[in-house]
């Protein structure tokens, strides 16, 4: 494995809600130290850094990393929307693959603001605009702009397969009872599926409830990430490599579908899946731990069936057998997910990444799944980009 990137280091900080967090630098700087201190490496070893986050001004990757050291090392700051955290990673990941560096810290963070998601800039073209407008004339609903997206690939899901609300709660319980074993959730309440149905309706047309939705969360997390050499010099943990990565974004049928499925990232899901299986020569048979992105409970039944876990129409059969947990066929979300552990935008991929390694190290304590040996991630912007990551035990 001579071009494979190790990860030798993760931290993350508890995600808080907007306006009880620290700054975005303070956060930012904990969770490097604590990648660092993971790796058993000083900030003096990094040779450059990818840092990712969506709401914040220009080199705001550089003020955070400034507050751990001032090396002169390249820092570029990336912004990907919801999978923000995973681009730096991929970007971390073909730098050390290329053997253009040995050690690269891939950092993500997020200081949101309390209240729902909102456009910046109201002078010029939106990134949004046409799936805004194919969302207006498709889900003409009268709520909020994520929640007609997702809730309306819920809707459309529900209509196609015939299954009910239920499907969607019965997910979101499960989170809870995963994030019960967390300590760095945001959410360890456990919840049952009549506490879920039973919570303000948010999005009546498509029986979703508040508990159904993740919340907005300020948060930080990094890894670290090497070549095999530097890991062999440094005596590193060599345990968890990245086996297989890919990141898709939207082609035509976004939009030519007409199909509000589609418009939340079901194809770049199905297409990224199959490409990291096609590199790692494997299927989704072959995986025993999943961090996916939950932002609703409708998304992670699209995701289960986007990634192969099920087939078409089989997420509710899925669910019901108990196979996306403990004791059934992939144990998906152990860290509770974004429902529960919270969502700050460009820290949520960094924060699976450390999920997914510690499962893999063995590491996870209560929630850790047995045997854990492949480890999948998917995390998804839109407007749009889907990164999936293949994480493997090194035997």
């Amino acid at each position: 494995m001579p071009g494979k990137a190790f990860v030798a280091g993760v931290g993350m900080v508890p995600f808080g809600k907007p306006g009880a967090s620290d700054p975005y630098d303070v956060m930012a700087e904990a969770a490097v130290r604590k990648a660092l201190d993971n790796a058993g490496l000083s900030y003096d070893a990094v040779q450059q850094a990818i840092v990712g986050y969506v709401y914040g001004d220009s080199t705001s990757g550089q003020r955070a990393l400034y507050e751990v050291g001032m090396t002169g090392i390249p820092i570029a700051n990336v912004n990907n929307n919801c999978s923000t955290g995973s681009t730096a990673l991929f970007l971390a990941r073909q730098l050390v693959e290329s053997g253009a560096v040995d050690c690269i810290l891939a950092l993500g963070f997020e200081q949101m603001q309390p209240g729902a998601l909102s456009g910046q800039w109201t002078d010029r073209p939106s990134p949004f605009s046409r799936f805004d407008e194919l969302c207006d004339e498709i889900a003409p609903y009268d709520v909020p702009i994520a929640l007609r997206y997702f809730g309306g690939a819920g809707k459309e899901y529900m209509e196609r397969y015939g299954v009910k609300p239920k499907l969607f709660a019965s997910v979101r319980a499960k989170a809870s009872r995963h994030a019960a074993h967390n300590p760095l959730a945001l959410f360890r309440k456990v919840v049952s599926e009549e506490e879920v149905m039973a919570a303000p309706m948010v999005f009546p047309e498509a029986g979703m409830t508040r508990l159904m939705a993740c919340p907005p969360t300020c948060g930080a997390a990094a890894a670290i990430l090497v070549s095999r050499r530097f890991a062999d010099r440094m005596n590193l943990d060599r345990r968890v490599f990245i086996a297989a990565q890919a990141m898709t974004t939207d082609r035509p049928g976004t939009f030519a579908k007409r199909s509000m499925m589609a418009l939340v990232g079901d194809d770049m899901t199905r297409e990224a899946a199959a490409q990291v299986y096609a590199q790692a020569g494997i299927g989704p048979g072959d995986i025993d731990v999943v961090e996916l992105h939950d932002c609703f409970a409708q998304n992670e039944v699209l995701i289960y069936e986007g990634l192969g876990l099920c087939p078409d129409g089989g997420a509710e059969k899925f669910v019901a057998d108990g196979d996306n947990t403990y004791g059934g066929c992939i144990v998906t979300n152990p860290s509770g997910g974004l429902l529960s552990k919270g969502h700050p935008l460009g820290a949520t991929g960094l924060a699976q990444c450390t999920e997914l390694v510690q499962q893999l190290r063995g590491e996870a304590g209560e929630r850790q799944v047995a045997g854990a040996r492949l480890g999948l991630q998917h995390n998804l912007g839109l407007g749009g980009a889907c990164v999936v990551t293949l994480y493997q035990r090194a035997d």
